[in-house]
């Protein structure tokens, strides 16, 4: 493509690591080849947290749009004028107010076609409720402002990747949630972004059980024979080839999951916590089923370290660059696809 890929970035949360990260991966001149970034923040909140990581030789290029972006440069959209107080490492309404500000923003160029993807910094899911984000996190916000029916959250690295039937619900309302049709169109909706944005043919899935030992033919609990097993069989019928349930402790300490391109998990934390540890710092957050690409690192506001110049940039660089690649292939599946070649069938007497 002759014009490179704008990436809207978020702040997240100003008295977190989110912008520590930001400026930490843009100080690569290298990056700039690949994409051109705008972030949605504020140059004076941006210098602060420059300074308190002495990244002295870095700016922001100043933008008033979009459209306005300057290639092989980090550019920045200010999202409000006011000066702000940073209490780095500290939880307040602030760090969520000025979070939401830069979300709202990028989201509305997104939306318009003014970037091409979302990188989302980490928010803090309890000081940004306020009016107009009433929402468990990032995943149901973009969701309702998008207006998809459903989302699946994807965590994607190199060497696993994994989705969650249930996303952010208290435990004890897990098992309610589940039902055979829920996890059949979440196997869909992984199916069908293996194919389109990782270009994976024929992806091999992995289905977990919700019990300890999958529920041990039913001593352990119902749930893994009675809903669970059923949906594996329908979606094997649609021709999604997924296997299981699998008992979540055994499946990731035996390295099961290397025989599988994705495992889907029945909630947060049985697919989070041994993604979080195998992946490491190369882990991706990505939102499947939207009309666009959203993606974001895989850890939080790190307020215990903000400030002190030790954040791991690693996720941040991965997020970015997930999102670049997955904006092509979703381009470039979309021009092949448009004039496939006619089949037609040859007869044996054709010369």
């Amino acid at each position: 493509m002759k014009d490179k890929l704008k990436i809207g970035i978020t702040v997240g949360d100003i008295n977190g690591i989110g912008l520590e990260v930001i400026i930490k991966s843009l100080q690569d001149s290298r990056v700039l080849e690949y994409f051109t970034p705008i972030v949605y923040g504020n140059t004076k909140v941006a210098s602060f947290h420059r300074k308190a990581i002495h990244a002295n030789d870095f700016n922001f290029q100043v933008i008033s749009s979009a459209e306005e972006a300057i290639p092989k440069k980090a550019n920045m959209i200010n999202c409000w004028q006011e000066d702000v107080k940073i209490t780095l490492g500290e939880e307040n309404e602030t760090g969520g107010k000025y979070a939401f500000l830069s979300l709202e923003k990028a989201c509305d160029d997104l939306l318009a076609g003014h970037i091409d993807a979302l990188v989302t910094a980490p928010i803090n899911k309890h000081n940004i409720q306020q009016e107009g984000f009433e929402f468990p996190g990032h995943t149901e916000y973009l969701q309702a402002k998008s207006d998809a029916k459903d989302v699946l959250m994807f965590m994607v690295s190199d060497d696993l990747k994994v989705g969650v039937v249930t996303g952010h619900i208290p435990v004890k309302d897990v098992a309610n949630a589940l039902s055979e049709e829920a996890i059949l169109h979440k196997l869909r909706m992984m199916h069908a972004s293996l194919k389109t944005d990782f270009w994976i043919q024929k992806p091999k899935i992995a289905v977990l059980g919700l019990n300890p030992h999958a529920g041990d033919n039913g001593l352990i609990g119902q749930e893994d024979g009675e809903i669970i097993a059923p949906a594996i069989e329908k979606a094997k019928a649609e021709g999604i080839l997924c296997f299981g349930p699998y008992p979540g402790d055994g499946f990731f300490a035996s390295d099961t999951y290397t025989k599988f391109d994705a495992v889907l998990a029945m909630y947060h934390d049985q697919g989070l916590i041994p993604f979080k540890h195998i992946a490491s710092r190369a882990g991706v957050n990505f939102t499947a089923g939207l009309p666009f690409v959203r993606t974001s690192p895989d850890h939080g506001t790190g307020y215990d370290i903000a400030g002190k110049n030790v954040a791991s940039a690693d996720s941040f660089v991965e997020a970015l660059f997930s999102a670049v690649h997955i904006v092509e292939r979703r381009r470039e599946q979309k021009v092949l696809s448009a004039n496939p070649l006619t089949f037609r069938r040859l007869s044996r007497d054709r010369d």
